[in-house]
């Protein structure tokens, strides 16, 4: 079963995503991640390491903690 905690963040990258109209290839491209980790991540597939939510925090031009709420 995975972290409910990873859960959150996942719905938090891809809320947050969404308010930017942000596609899932512009986010990766901003991020310098591949569409695919995205893609996985928003899925709760892959877990980020917190310099993945940190990079996607920076390319969605919020602070990380915007990403953690609700932890």
């Amino acid at each position: 079963m995975k972290d409910e905690r990873i859960k959150i963040i996942a719905n938090n990258i891809r809320a947050e995503r969404n308010r930017k109209n942000y596609s899932q290839e512009i986010l990766a491209e901003k991020a310098n991640l591949s569409p695919q980790s995205i893609s996985q991540i928003e899925r709760n597939v892959q877990v980020p390491s917190i310099l993945t939510v940190y990079d996607i925090a920076k390319a969605l031009e919020i602070d990380i903690n915007e990403l953690l709420k609700g932890l």
